[in-house]
């Protein structure tokens, strides 16, 4: 919405007033911001507004509104503005302001976006007319929530209940014959039928008209549901009724046979209780018979009780007499222990005469060997004193000990040498196998760059990572060197270079295997390719080397277009594959250069003749016509490295493997002389331990003498000693003798008291015997009384067991009579507590009483039964279900039939209720809309549509339309007429409904838009004349210019809307000061 001067237009507030007619010019400027305020409305005689109809629009912070107040007219209002200036707001502000859906306008889907760009906050206020006092609803709009606060009279509710307040006034911002904002004009045309008359009905229909119509519609659909329900059961009972008469005969002779089986089940439902009166019978003789036994049983055990006492005697006399046994028992016990007692002691004081004769011996063996120990003490000391004098007659020693001394100190100087060199050798060891260990972690590290290499080719192509493994293994069936593939082989002096190997040498040959000799190359080809079934490529090496083959032109001539290098140079690799490389690949003659040779390139390409050039990342080649001499260069990027970028240096791996030889036999050399040394060293040894040994003996003869001297001492004194410990071994004798004898008195005390104790504890014995003897006594005779007890216990146990066995036969003829009376029961289905029905004692009088004659007659009637055959009881419950069915479904079409004629009598009311006042409706609209058209030289029709005349939702608006003499009426589509053409239909349709509208104002936004001047001319003067009628609803004409010499009319309102960045200020603006000055003009003209 830019305006001429660029500023940023701010929409002006509306200038409301009376038209002042047919003069064009009388255009009034709106205010920026806010109006004074707005005049009180004149009184309902001189304003003669409908109910609902539009008396004021407050706009503050909505779209571009800062504040407007509008105050529109009760007939025609005519709002013009340029482009932009805001009269869609206006249009918007009403269809927001009562409750309609911003999605409605075709502009934004939240209300949010409604309110003015960057405040936070926008109001819409619209005052209704209403005779029992003016509606003003309230909408303010939060942006950041984007949510809606709605007031009724200043006071605040809900959405819904200002929705309720604006259908009651029957306004609808959601009809489009009503309400046409900009965006939705297009859509008018493209209503259906069938929507047009849905929106007409809305709009100028009475009230109840839609109401009717979407009742006749569920009523007719209601109706098509009957019919079809009426028809489908009507043809579902005639099937069935067939179906019933086909099946009679087969139900008949089910039921003769029925009547068999009802005997076969009354037999055996007999049967069970003929089974349970003979088991009853043989229960009553099986409970005699368990009486009688149970009184001999009683009888047995009577017999048993004499005995039984007898038995409990003589245990009472057997526990007796184990008492007095156990109290002797007791008494032996404690006269053997007094025994015990004096024996102990006895056998103390003969311990003692025995202490006392071995401590006289002991002391008599010390006595003897004293004596022996002093005679061998003398002995000895005659003995060392004979050496000792034979030792005092040597020579001195000391010369030769010194002499020995001197030899000892040589040789471990010697030693001393021999150990320091030891330690030199092993420190020169530890160096050595330092640096080994360093150069093997070199050569590692080698060899692992060239595992990179090998993983490369094992990831890439696995059939020549195979056969490298196979020729590593099997060398020796090769009479010529093989060189493994190239890609491993060669070594890049720096891998920066390697993509212009890479691209220069196709991968095929990268991984090709080279021999000396082709028959080496057969071998493994055969060996590899036919037996393996390995892929692999192998190449033979050219029989003279061309590895060393110089280049045409040097690189120095070549340096001025900044090459650096010829390919050959950028590697090493094995005599054979260089000389392969040059002989097939040129690599001496392709040159390499940098960033500089790309930038002459055009003078590198005539100048220097080559044929292949490489420049940072681009490969050139370069080709002569052979027709025309002309130089033709072609050129590709490089593409990345992918094998070659890992280096090995293999000079430096094999000084590395030679230093590695060097270091091992340095470490030979150094263990060579440390075996010497350790030699050298354990003959030193040896030697010092020989004179050590010397010296010790020479020193120990010369200390010999005063050992001797030290040990005569020594003797001596223990002579001395042994001699004073002497020992009277008489007065010994004595002493002992006397103690043994007064042992023995109280020996032979004790020796009296053990025999009267002896002779107790055998009188004592003897009464235990006798106890014991009469206890057996007792014993036997109980043994025979439980004898004779167990004797008539076994036969009360038979009869026992034959009770219980009478008695178990009875539980389980019981068990089965009851059995048989639940099984009779449930056979003649009745509960535990009822007796057998009257019916069934009456049916059971006439069938036999014993089980074989039931049997036969079973057997008869069961032979009768199967004669019927082939006839399935499913057909007779259906038949049943059928007859049953067909009586509820005769029912249910009977009510079906009554809901369908009340249904269609409804329809009939309805339809008559609303059928005629469309009919009578379109009618009107029709004769308007021709009129209209008639007035305009053109043909135009409205009429009621339908195919059928029952499908109610299929009922239409049919507007039809013919702008030209020569054509026909044509229906109005989104497609067939003009967009003009089609503007021009929708106006005058809505200016048919205006007289007819009974909604409180229409609101058209600029649909005169697409309309020639002619069409546009004639519409205005018909809405004109249509809008400014008495008793008309409002009505809202928005449009951005209008033709000059239109007609205008005193009952118009014309609202102008302007704004740019010199408008007047608010408090500035005189409405009437304006129109003075407006009038002076105009007079003042013709003077001119």
């Amino acid at each position: 919405m830019a305006t001429p001067s660029g500023k940023t237009p701010v929409p002006g507030p509306l200038a409301s007033k009376r038209a002042l007619p047919r003069d064009p010019s009388s255009e009034v400027p709106s205010k920026r911001k806010s109006s004074a305020p707005p005049a009180p409305p004149p009184p309902q005689a001189s304003r003669p507004f409908v109910e609902g109809s539009i008396v004021r629009i407050v706009m503050e912070n909505f779209l571009t509104y800062d504040i407007c107040e509008v105050s529109p007219g009760p007939h025609l209002n005519m709002i013009i503005g340029a482009n932009g200036t805001g009269k869609s707001s206006i249009v918007c502000a009403i269809c927001l302001g009562l409750a309609g859906k911003p999605a409605f306008m075709g502009r934004a889907d939240k209300v949010g976006f409604f309110v003015k760009r960057g405040c936070s906050k926008g109001m819409v206020e619209i005052e209704l007319f209403r005779t029992s006092g003016n509606l003003i609803i309230t909408r303010e709009i939060d942006v950041a929530k984007n949510q809606s606060f709605w007031f009724i009279n200043k006071k605040s509710t809900t959405q819904k209940i200002v929705e309720e307040q604006v259908a009651a006034l029957n306004i609808q911002v959601g009809n489009l014959c009503q309400f046409l904002p900009q965006d939705k004009v297009g859509e008018f045309a493209k209503l259906s039928k069938i929507e047009l008359l849905e929106a007409t009905e809305k709009s100028i229909g009475p009230p109840e008209m839609h109401t009717y119509h979407c009742e006749l519609k569920n009523f007719r659909e209601k109706e098509k549901q009957l019919e079809t329900s009426c028809k489908e059961k009507t043809e579902y009972l005639e099937k069935m009724i067939q179906r019933n008469e086909r099946y009679k005969q087969d139900v008949e002779r089910f039921y003769e046979r029925k009547r068999h089986l009802d005997l076969i089940e009354m037999l055996e439902a007999k049967r069970p209780w003929v089974e349970y009166e003979n088991v009853r019978q043989e229960y009553r003789e099986v409970k005699l018979a368990r009486d009688r036994v149970k009184e001999e049983v009683r009888k047995l055990k009577e017999g048993q009780i004499p005995v039984t006492r007898r038995i409990e005697e003589t245990e009472r006399q057997r526990h007796n007499l184990e008492a007095r046994i156990k109290e002797k028992a007791i008494d032996i016990k404690e006269a053997s222990q007094k025994c015990k007692q004096k024996q102990d002691i006895i056998e103390r004081k003969d311990k003692q005469i025995e202490e006392l004769q071995q401590a006289l011996t002991v002391k008599q063996n010390e006595e003897h060997d004293r004596q022996r120990r002093i005679s061998n003490t003398r002995k000895m000391i005659e003995d060392l004193q004979n050496e000792l004098k034979t030792t005092e007659n040597c020579e001195n020693l000391q010369p030769k000990i010194d002499a020995i001394t001197n030899d000892l100190r040589r040789v471990q100087d010697e030693k001393a040498l021999c150990e320091g060199e030891v330690i030199d050798k092993r420190g020169e060891k530890e160096t050595l196998e330092k640096e080994k260990k360093s150069v093997a972690a070199h050569i590692v590290r080698f060899d692992n760059l060239m595992n990179q290499k090998e993983d490369k080719l094992r990831q890439r192509y696995r059939d020549t990572y195979d056969a490298v493994l196979w020729l590593r293994n099997n060398r020796d069936k090769f009479k010529h060197r093989v060189c493994e593939p190239i890609m491993l082989t060669i070594n890049m002096k720096d891998n920066k270079n390697a993509k212009y190997i890479e691209n220069h040498i196709p991968s095929n040959d990268l991984r090709a295997f080279v021999f000396e000799n082709q028959e080496d190359m057969e071998v493994f080809l055969k060996e590899v390719r036919d037996n393996k079934k390995l892929r692999v490529n192998a190449v033979v090496a050219p029989k003279n080397s061309h590895a060393d083959k110089a280049p045409s032109r040097s690189l120095s001539e070549l340096k001025q277009y900044g090459f650096f290098s010829y390919l050959r140079e950028l590697f090493d690799a094995p005599d054979p594959v260089m000389s392969y490389l040059c002989c097939h690949y040129h690599i001496h003659e392709v040159p390499v250069g940098t960033e500089k040779t790309r930038e002459r390139i055009e003078r590198v390409i005539q100048e220097a003749r080559l044929k292949q050039i490489y420049t940072a990342e681009e490969k050139y080649v370069v080709k002569t016509s052979l027709y025309s001499n002309k130089v033709i260069s072609s050129n590709t990027s490089l593409k990345v490295a992918q094998f070659l970028t890992v280096t090995v240096d293999l000079e430096q791996r094999r000084r590395l493997e030679e230093q590695l030889k060097e270091i091992n036999r340095k470490l030979q050399a150094v263990e060579s002389g440390l075996i010497a040394l350790y030699e050298r060293n354990k003959h030193l040894e040896h030697k010092d331990n020989e004179l050590r040994q010397k010296k010790k003996e020479l020193l120990e003869r010369e200390t010999k003498k005063r050992q001797l001297e030290q040990k005569i001492s020594s003797k001596l004194g223990s002579l001395k000693l042994m001699e004073q410990d002497t020992c009277n071994l008489e007065e010994e004798e004595r002493k002992a003798s006397t103690k043994i004898k007064e042992i023995n008195v109280q020996k032979a005390k004790l020796v009296t008291e053990l025999t009267n104790l002896l002779k107790i504890c055998t009188s004592l014995h003897i009464q235990k015997v006798d106890l014991i003897l009469q206890n057996t006594t007792v014993i036997s005779e109980k043994n025979k009384l439980e004898s004779d007890y167990m004797a008539a216990s076994s036969q009360l146990r038979v009869t026992e067991q034959h009770f219980i066995e009478l008695d178990e036969s009875r539980q389980i003829l019981l068990q089965k009579c009851k059995e048989l009376m639940d099984r009779a029961k449930q056979v003649c289905n009745l509960d535990a507590e009822q007796t057998i029905p009257q019916e069934y004692q009456t049916a059971f009088r006439d069938l036999p009483n014993t089980l074989d004659e039931i049997d036969a007659l079973l057997t008869e009637e069961r032979s009768r039964a199967s004669c019927f055959t082939g006839l399935n009881p499913t057909v007779v419950e259906e038949y049943t279900k059928r007859e049953e069915e067909i009586e509820q479904i005769t029912e249910e079409l009977k009510i079906k039939k009554f809901e369908l004629d009340k249904y269609r009598e409804n329809i009939s009311q309805v339809k008559e209720r609303w059928l005629n006042p469309l009919k009578e409706l379109v009618e009107k609209i029709n004769e308007k809309f021709s009129n209209f058209f008639s007035s305009m030289q053109c043909a135009g029709e409205v009429d009621l549509h339908t195919e059928n005349e029952e499908d109610y939702d299929k009922y239409g608006i049919r507007i039809r339309v013919k702008f030209r003499s020569s054509t026909q009426l044509h229906e109005l589509t989104p497609h067939h007429q003009s967009g003009g053409e089609r503007s021009v239909s929708t106006m005058l349709y809505l200016m048919a409904l205006q007289e007819l509208n009974r909604c409180p104002f229409r609101v058209v936004d600029e649909i005169n838009q697409g309309m020639d001047p002619i069409n546009e001319r004639r519409v205005f003067e018909m809405v004109v004349s249509t809008a400014c009628k008495e008793n008309t609803s409002q009505y809202f004409f928005i449009t951005p210019k209008l033709l000059q010499n239109l007609p205008y009319s005193d009952k118009m309102t014309v609202l102008f809307v302007y704004n740019g960045p010199h408008m007047l200020e608010p408090n500035r603006w005189n409405l009437k000061a304006f129109q003075r000055r407006r009038r002076r003009i105009t007079f003042t003209q013709p003077s001119q």
